[in-house]
């Protein structure tokens, strides 16, 4: 094996050494990681928007069938994580960004052909949704390889911009899929496409971006021989209590990103309806909004860290859980206002409608909210691994050098297995806004953000009690090096 691409000498903790060699070349890797990631996240949420479309295709799918074809990728995904984490020591950060955007051509040609063939059924559709999960695996390999090139004091600003530039490829799928197809123009400034809708041309065209990512890949990113380690050995932290909290409070924060992401394409369409295709130009037209809260809950995920770099994880982490409780109950309260099966009659529709520059406002604090929650508590996935070698070693001893590196392996597989449980919450999510025990989609839509409030209320207890309450020592401990 050539060793051109592998770092034998890597101390991102050492200062000399950071500010001469390594701030660059991580900055280099941290670039094509976040590229690579990119593509993986808009291929994964690619159906999220495409099944909006795939009914006036000429598709006959229930809102019941499109909601959970939306969910199959989240369910794939998240549980794809763990073993792309285990592959970055094992492969090396650098091969297995290569491979994971190879394998991203599997899904975009599959979508490509099916939705060319009116005669698919299904099923079929539904095992090729499922393909688009390779996506969502990307984003825990990623993280888990740039953690190792950051040193501690700055792992939230990097994680938190690796992050959300893979979360920006939901909202850039969502916003330029209409247009590449051509069932939409830009919030009625330009044109839809008179020639009807191809879907597959995005498919073309992220297929050919997956092979730009290959060859960036293989040119400019770079394996860390320190990173290696056995997957018996990482996945030791699937015993750590903390990683199980995390995952709890990840539910909450990515989990509810990336199912709303998926699910708001279709909650506008059902709940906020137009005549289709035409007039695009008036009313509510779900392909002029469905990419905000994805836009809104990427650009504050790098806040999100950099708030919690500042300020501690845990501190805002339980801000961001407050937030998503007031401006849920605040979605809820507009979803209250409106009635169900606006596509019954034009003047319902317009009712609707009035509502929704309040639907989407709130719902884009709520979105805003996740990304803050996401970035923080990343910082503190690393933080506290770190913080648990400190209290069992001794200052300046050869235990406590190798234990800080072990906990760096650590917080890296912890982020697969977080990353894996919270992504749960993707597939959750479009599932809960489809229940089959209630009559209509504008009642299971209000009982699900009932749900989803109660959730976050827990979770913010939860980060209260174990990382900021003092009265416990331990936890003391941690909350006191601003976890």
């Amino acid at each position: 094996m050539s060793r051109r691409h592998w770092i034998d000498d890597w101390r991102p903790e050492d200062a000399t050494f950071w500010e001469e060699t390594g701030a660059k070349t991580a900055r280099r890797n941290l670039i094509w990681s976040i590229f690579a990631e990119h593509l993986g996240f808009s291929v994964w949420l690619i159906w999220s928007v495409s099944s909006a479309f795939l009914v006036a295709q000429g598709f006959d799918f229930t809102p019941g069938q499109l909601f959970f074809l939306i969910a199959i990728p989240n369910l794939v995904g998240s549980l794809l994580r763990v073993p792309y984490t285990l592959a970055v020591p094992k492969f090396g950060g650098r091969n297995w960004t290569m491979m994971s955007a190879a394998l991203l051509l599997v899904p975009t040609l599959g979508f490509a052909y099916a939705v060319t063939q009116p005669s698919t059924p299904y099923w079929a559709f539904c095992v090729i949704a499922a393909t688009a999960g390779l996506g969502g695996g990307n984003f825990a390999s990623s993280m888990a390889n740039i953690n190792f090139f950051y040193p501690t004091a700055k792992k939230g600003t990097a994680l938190g911009l690796n992050a959300a530039g893979g979360n920006l490829g939901v909202a850039l799928i969502q916003f330029l899929l209409p247009i590449i197809v051509g069932g939409a123009g830009i919030f009625g400034l330009i044109k839809a496409s008179a020639g009807g809708i191809h879907l597959e041309r995005a498919a073309f065209v992220y297929a050919a971006l997956a092979v730009i990512a290959i060859v960036a890949a293989f040119f400019f990113m770079d394996n860390i021989t320190s990173a290696k380690s056995p997957a018996r050995e990482q996945l030791s932290v699937v015993r750590s209590r903390q990683t199980w909290i995390m995952s709890f409070l990840y539910i909450g924060t990515f989990g509810s990103f990336i199912g709303y992401s998926a699910a708001m394409p279709l909650l506008i369409k059902l709940n906020f309806w137009v005549p289709e295709p035409e007039p695009l130009g008036t009313g509510i037209y779900f392909a002029y909004f469905a990419f905000l809260g994805a836009l809104i809950g990427s650009a504050t995920r790098p806040l999100g860290g950099w708030l919690a770099d500042r300020w501690g994880g845990a501190k805002v982490t339980l801000g961001a859980f407050f937030g998503l409780v007031v401006f849920t109950l605040a979605v809820l309260w507009t979803l209250t206002q409106l009635t169900p099966n606006p596509q019954a009659s034009p003047a319902i529709a317009a009712e609707n409608q009035a509502w929704f520059p309040a639907f989407l406002g709130f719902f884009m604090l709520v979105f805003a909210s996740t990304g803050i929650g996401n970035g923080s508590t990343y910082k503190m996935i690393p933080a506290i691994f770190r913080r648990e070698a400190e209290l069992a070693t001794t200052p300046a001893t050869p235990e406590r050098d190798a234990a800080l590196a072990a906990a760096t392996k650590k917080s890296s597989a912890a982020v697969g297995i977080i990353g894996a449980v919270g992504a749960l919450g993707g597939f959750l999510i479009p599932i809960a806004f489809n229940s089959p025990w209630v009559s209509n989609p504008l009642d299971a839509t209000k009982s699900a953000f009932i749900a989803f409030t109660v959730f976050y209320a827990v979770c913010a207890l939860v980060t209260f009690a174990v990382y900021l309450r003092p009265q416990r020592a331990r936890v003391g401990e941690l909350a006191e090096v601003r976890i």
